[in-house]
């Protein structure tokens, strides 16, 4: 009786070493991918750090030769002049009107369109939904000389709306993740609506849309943001000074004697800033729009 208690103990004990080792090695493998992770971290952020630095920093101390990872003289002069001598704030209003006015028209186009496929039966509903879906695989920048050639001919290059009118190709994933959200409704919502005498227009912005909210509010912020940070069609269709937005805005920063680093990285810093606190204060919800977009597209 004593040797099978005794044995029992030994195998307790190496049950509870061997799990011990298990843990310790769990800890450092842990530890380690951590580590591995900060490291990948600072790595990505090193860039984003060294553009705002340089930003406080002399044109002399920038194009010097060496590594200098703080300015020696700290100043503020690029951003002085970045908001004092450019029309930064004109190119921020314009950024805001067309990003405001994509987000809307891309919005309520994409929910009615979703709404429609989902729920009602027409002629061509099929088509329509296989056209969406076809839409992928086109790249948007092969549609950019077509763009042109329709905007010059609409008579709206170089104006707010020309800019706005080809970012509407936002709306194919847009409508998917509707399409999906509004099949995902119940079906005894809608038929107790239709028995109380509610239209599809009563139907759609009563029932439909407020049990999608969050969604709508997601991707209304990824849209925004999308919209903001365009460069290729805004800096294509816009020649005016005037008329530019904060990211075609920052090609227009340069002074008599060539580039100025410390100014192009303030201006670029300004134009990105926006959209950094959008993204701060939306995380959850960017994030979400960011994985149903991905979600869609994988």
């Amino acid at each position: 009786m004593t040797v099978s208690v005794e044995s029992a103990d030994l195998i307790a004990l190496e049950a509870a070493r061997r799990r011990l080792s298990r843990l310790r090695y769990l800890d450092l493998a842990g530890l380690a991918i951590t580590l591995i992770t900060l490291a990948l971290a600072i790595l990505w952020a090193f860039p984003l750090y060294w553009g705002l630095v340089t930003t406080f920093k002399h044109e002399y101390e920038i194009v010097r030769p060496g590594f200098q990872i703080w300015p020696e003289h700290f100043t503020v002069e690029n951003y002085v002049h970045v908001l004092l001598q450019t029309k930064i704030g004109l190119w921020y209003i314009n950024s805001l009107i067309t990003s405001l006015s994509v987000t809307v028209i891309v919005v309520a186009m994409s929910a009615s369109a979703g709404y429609a496929i989902s729920q009602l039966d027409f002629p061509g509903r099929r088509f329509l939904w296989w056209m969406i879906l076809a839409s992928f695989m086109v790249p948007v920048p092969a549609l950019i000389v077509n763009h042109f050639i329709l905007m010059s001919q609409f008579g709206i290059i170089n104006t707010l709306a020309g800019v706005v009118a080809p970012l509407l190709v936002y709306s194919p994933v847009v409508v998917i993740i509707y399409k999906q959200f509004f099949d995902s409704v119940p079906k005894d919502f809608r038929e107790a609506a239709v028995m109380d005498g509610s239209n599809e227009f009563q139907l759609f912005f009563r029932i439909y849309l407020p049990m999608n909210w969050g969604i709508t509010t997601a991707l209304a912020i990824i849209t925004f943001i999308g919209a903001w940070n365009q460069f290729l069609w805004p800096f294509l269709a816009i020649s005016s000074e005037d008329r530019m937005n904060i990211t075609v805005g920052i090609t227009q920063v340069h002074d008599a004697f060539g580039v100025s680093y410390g100014r192009d990285l303030a201006v670029a810093m300004l134009a990105a800033l926006p959209v950094a606190l959008v993204y701060l204060i939306f995380q959850r919800r960017v994030t979400q729009a960011i994985m149903l977009s991905a979600g869609i597209k994988g």
